[in-house]
């Protein structure tokens, strides 16, 4: 049976995960949830399988992807599941996924999945590196084939309560929900900028443009961070909590620049 997959990255963490689980199920459809939000129009996938996978933000999901899930039509769906990529908590983030849903089908989620995957917030956390970031990937993959089991299965897992994580999210998500899009007025491009053009590619809401050559920040920012971890200089930087100058930096180590401009939206 086909499976849609639905997915939004930042720094390539949810791409990889989709990328991989479609290789192991097969018969599967990778599309990014920017690229259909171009259209004002409601969502009605294939009927089959649908997967959702994005990042966790504040211990909820993107925006972007809630927006996505307010005009996504599952009622041909024989199976809807979640996978929400995290570095540190966010089973919350599944539960308001399946909430969203319910708002605006007679289903929401049959299952929910974690992956843990590297962080890539520095203005929170020094990311982690080298060795570290191997292990945390091979571990993903081991628990993606679980997943895909599962899927298989098409078994039925009910959301959990996660009570840290959704107490996380009640402190912290309003405020980022509210002030996300103007957020990229933190960003700040030094003169170590060479002008490639990186940071343009790999947004996935085209929030950003060159003028003069330098980047310019349109205001419906996801806060993904997409540019500052692709930078190859490290010429953008964050001024959010404790910054992020000589904090080092993540993306996905098998997920280029490429890759990452093929699923932008058109949102300019």
């Amino acid at each position: 049976m086909n499976t849609t997959l639905y997915y939004f990255s930042g720094t390539g963490n949810s791409f990889s995960v989709a990328k991989n689980l479609a290789s192991i199920l097969g018969d599967t459809n990778i599309i990014s949830i920017p690229s259909v939000m171009k259209e004002s129009s409601e969502v009605i996938p294939p009927s089959g399988k649908v997967g959702i996978i994005c990042p966790v933000y504040d211990a909820g999901i993107p925006v972007l992807v809630r927006e996505f899930l307010s005009r996504l039509n599952i009622r041909n769906s024989s199976y809807v599941f979640g996978i929400a990529t995290f570095a540190g908590t966010g089973g919350s983030a599944l539960k308001m996924m399946n909430n969203d849903l319910l708002e605006h089908n007679t289903k929401g989620l049959d299952a929910g999945f974690l992956v843990k995957m590297p962080g890539n917030f520095p203005p929170l956390y020094v990311p982690p590196s080298g060795l570290k970031v191997t292990k945390i990937l091979q571990d993903a993959d081991i628990r993606i084939k679980r997943i895909a089991e599962s899927i298989r299965e098409e078994k039925h897992q009910k959301i959990g309560m996660f009570i840290l994580s959704s107490l996380m999210q009640a402190a912290l998500y309003g405020g980022f929900a509210k002030s996300v899009h103007t957020l990229d007025e933190k960003f700040s491009v030094s003169d170590a900028c060479t002008g490639c053009g990186a940071c343009v590619k790999v947004c996935p809401v085209k929030n950003i443009s060159f003028e003069n050559e330098r980047p310019v920040y349109h205001h419906h920012c996801e806060l993904c961070c997409a540019c500052l971890n692709y930078c190859p200089v490290q010429a953008i930087d964050l001024s959010l909590l404790r910054g992020t100058k000589g904090r080092g930096r993540y993306h996905h180590p098998e997920v280029s620049v490429t890759d990452m401009n093929q699923g932008q939206g058109e949102f300019l």
